[in-house]
Parts: C-alpha cells; sequence; structure tokens
C-alpha cells in the first residue's frame, strides 16, 4: 500500500480499538449496560475493518498476470466495500436490535462507574486515532472540504478511516448520553434508546462508505485537475494537433488508464507520428505520474466530422470535461 493509503492513520485505528473493545466488553459484563454491548461490537467490527483495509492493499500490490493484465490495484476497492457491508450488519443492525430490546426489556445498570470510566477511556483513544487520520488526511485533500475529500479521494482508505472513528466518537457521545440518562432516572429505557441510536448513526454512515467505494468499483475517471494536465501534455502543436476524445480509468488509486484519439497532421510520415506518439507519453507521464497504462491512437480531423456531432462535448471534435465523482 502507497502511502497514500493511510496506512499509519489504519495501525493508529486498529491499536485503538483493539484496546477499546477489550474495555468495553469487560465495561458490559460488569454493568449489562446495552449500550456498552453494541459499543464492544461496533470496536470489534471496527478492529476487523482495519485488518480487511490492510489486507486489500497488501493484496493490490501483487504483480499484474495474464489473467489480470492490468494488475489489482482494485482490490483495496474491493476490501472498502467489504468495510462498509460488516458496518452495516455487525455493527449497525446489531446495536438496533440490541437496543430494542433493551427498550422492551429494560434493566437496571449495575456498577455505573465500570461504563462511564471505560467511555471516557474510548473517547480519549479514539481521539488520538481521529487526530491520526486527520493529519494523514491533510496533505492529499489539498484545501478541500472534508466532504470534498470524501467524496473525490481515489484511495479509500483515509475516508473509511475518518467516517469510521467519526462514528465511533459520536457513537461514544451517544453512549454517554444513553448510560447517564439510565443512572439518572433509573430507567433502562434510556440505555436502549442510546444503542439504538447508535445502530442508525452505524448504518448511515455504513451506506454512504458504501455509495462512494460502489462509484470507485464501477471505474471513475481522472479527477478534473490531472484530466486538464493530460489534455495540455498530449498537444504539441506541431504533430499532435488536437485530442479528438479521451478516456480515462483508475485501474487503482495511484493508477490511471488513458486512451485518447489525437488529430495528427495529413502530411506527417508513420515515423513522425510514432516519434509524436511517445512523445506524447512521455509528456503525460511527467504531468500525471500516476497514468501508468497509455493508449494513443493517431487520426486525421475533419470539422465536418466533428459539426455532424449531435452532442459537441462527445463529437469527434473535442475531448469534453473529465469529472471525478
Amino acid at each position: 500500500m502507497s502511502a497514500s493509503g493511510g496506512t499509519k492513520a489504519i495501525v493508529a485505528a486498529l491499536a485503538a480499538n483493539l484496546a477499546i473493545a477489550v474495555a468495553k466488553f469487560v465495561a458490559f459484563l460488569f454493568s449489562g449496560s446495552s449500550s456498552m454491548l453494541a459499543e464492544s461490537v461496533h470496536s470489534v467490527a471496527d478492529s476487523g475493518n482495519q485488518g480487511l483495509l490492510l489486507l486489500g492493499g497488501k493484496k493490490a500490490q501483487r504483480e499484474a498476470t495474464p489473467q489480470h493484465p492490468f494488475g489489482y490495484g482494485r482490490e483495496r476497492y474491493i476490501y472498502a466495500f467489504l468495510v462498509s457491508i460488516v458496518l452495516f450488519s455487525v455493527g449497525g443492525m446489531f446495536a438496533i436490535y440490541e437496543g430494542y430490546e433493551k427498550i422492551t426489556h429494560p434493566h437496571e445498570i449495575k456498577d455505573w462507574y465500570w461504563p462511564i470510566g471505560v467511555l471516557v477511556f474510548a473517547i480519549i483513544a479514539e481521539s488520538f486515532s481521529f487526530r491520526t487520520a486527520i493529519k494523514e488526511s491533510n496533505p492529499l485533500r489539498a484545501g478541500r472540504s472534508w466532504k470534498e475529500f470524501v467524496r473525490h479521494a481515489k484511495a479509500p482508505e483515509l475516508p473509511v478511516v475518518l467516517l469510521e472513528d467519526l462514528g465511533a466518537l459520536v457513537g461514544l457521545i451517544l453512549a454517554l448520553f444513553g448510560v447517564g440518562l439510565a443512572l439518572l432516572t433509573g430507567n433502562g429505557v434510556w440505555d436502549g434508546i442510546g444503542t439504538v441510536c447508535i445502530g442508525v448513526l452505524l448504518v448511515l454512515i455504513a451506506l454512504v462508505l458504501a455509495a462512494e467505494t460502489k462509484s470507485l468499483l464501477l471505474g471513475e475517471a481522472a479527477g478534473a485537475e490531472d484530466a486538464e494536465k493530460i489534455q495540455a501534455a498530449v498537444v504539441d502543436g506541431s504533430t499532435v494537433t488536437r485530442i479528438i476524445h479521451m478516456r480515462t480509468l483508475h485501474i487503482g488509486p495511484e493508477e490511471l488508464l488513458v486512451a485518447a484519439k489525437v488529430a495528427v497532421r495529413h502530411d506527417n510520415t508513420a515515423a513522425q507520428v510514432a516519434d509524436a506518439i511517445n512523445a506524447a507519453e512521455d509528456r503525460i507521464r511527467a504531468a500525471v505520474p500516476i497514468a501508468r497504462v497509455i493508449y494513443l491512437e493517431p487520426d486525421i480531423y475533419s470539422e465536418a466530422a466533428a459539426a455532424a456531432g449531435a452532442d459537441p462535448a462527445k463529437s469527434p471534435g473535442g475531448p469534453g470535461p473529465v469529472a471525478g465523482h
């Protein structure tokens, strides 16, 4: 996994969640709090999710094979999608079920100092993990809002860890709210309500992760900035005069496929065209280093063919905008 994959953030989150999961489960055994049980399962699920992200990063490093000629970069997207499934089922749905059971069959919380103490410890530990994820994400965010970063990031690990840590912190606050009200009122229903709120939160985060990862799995184009750099690098003004149309596709977080039909002068020799294509490929790789696979097809530009296009953005006359998700 590359540095941009956020390995440090994943390891920090894994260490924090393992310690928190043990502490929460001990607190559940002593107190009987459903919020603590839901949070215990949540932390176990998060630990498993970080393991999945690390496994996906390792598998993605395999060399290309004849059966998979573009490599295994998309393994990272597959494992990130599995994270959303685990978070939805093991984390969210379990918490909703457990909360419903405690609302319909409430009971008093015993040994209150266990859940309160563990929740305070967990909030501190999760805060350090969240801080690490933010620190790792800031260089890649490049001034974008956090919403834009999560939506447009091509490497799935950091957005996943960020959302998981945010969900964990909010979930801990909800658990503290539920346990606290249950202790103050003597009514265990509040503990169940807090547990249901945690479940709903995890389901919502899982759905966001699933939607964003699905887009990556389907195949996303280069971001607008990289697309502009590629378009500027292709044309040399002498042999390659313009781009007729262009398509890009991420075959992994740090691997980009570029395919374009380019216009060359009608009186150029085959050797001149070949040299120009090779030079254009070198310029593309210099401008956008993640452009690993490049296919450029030379053609003669036709004004008549361009004018006949029903949609100017899709006609042979221009490459049209290239957008991310």
